[in-house]
């Protein structure tokens, strides 16, 4: 466990390992910073690629099936979720608006329909990452939002299932959610840190307290 000490051993605001020397000024670390813009960089293609699912005999993989049948309903729908109004766009569109508050830029201007806007949202985002990863309070949030909208595109796009999530129990007791890719956690009840071989370590939390 890393200790609550973050005035004297700052640690990453996504990781929460220890921030290395030239990044201690920083609230998140460069590795998560070079990961989430990877991750966000890809979103355009996924987006394309999940309106490929929507084509009528489209299957997973961009192959055809023979048939007048389209994508499963179920599928259909998450896909829809994503790629609709108030979906990946939107979330995206949202942070840019508030990044650009905080660094006192004037509002996104108009880049056209759905596709163009995720286009110019990423590109702004991307462009701006240092500074995100660097000092912007909501680096945390952000990141797990691209992470977790990048899963969902990529797991409907390659047919793959789902994370499992388990619950585990922190050292006071607090049962925290996470999955085998959980970069750190910390609990919310005691401020206890964990880093991502940390909070695998935790023993499973009892069936009623998951």
């Amino acid at each position: 466990m890393i200790h609550d000490l973050d005035a004297v051993n700052p640690v990453c605001a996504i990781c929460m390992y220890g921030l290395r020397d030239g990044e201690r000024d920083r609230l998140a670390c460069r590795i998560c910073q070079d990961r989430g813009t990877a991750m966000l960089r890809e979103l355009p293609a996924l987006y394309d690629q999940l309106g490929d699912l929507l084509e009528p005999g489209s299957g997973r993989g961009g192959g055809r099936v023979s048939g007048t049948r389209g994508a499963p309903l179920p599928c259909s729908l998450h896909v829809l979720d994503l790629r609709a109004p108030g979906g990946l766009v939107t979330m995206l569109a949202d942070w840019e608006a508030a990044v650009r508050d905080e660094l006192g830029y004037e509002a996104a201007p108009f880049r056209g329909d759905l596709r163009q806007t995720l286009a110019g949202t990423v590109t702004f985002l991307a462009s701006n990452s240092p500074w995100i990863y660097g000092g912007f309070a909501g680096v945390a949030d952000l990141h797990r939002e691209i992470r977790n909208q990048h899963g969902h595109a990529e797991r409907l796009v390659t047919g793959e299932q789902a994370e499992r999530r388990v619950t585990v129990r922190c050292a006071c007791g607090q049962p925290m959610r996470v999955t085998l890719t959980t970069p750190g956690r910390r609990c919310t009840a005691c401020g206890a840190q964990y880093g991502h071989a940390e909070v695998l370590q935790l023993p499973l939390a009892d069936r009623a307290a998951a």
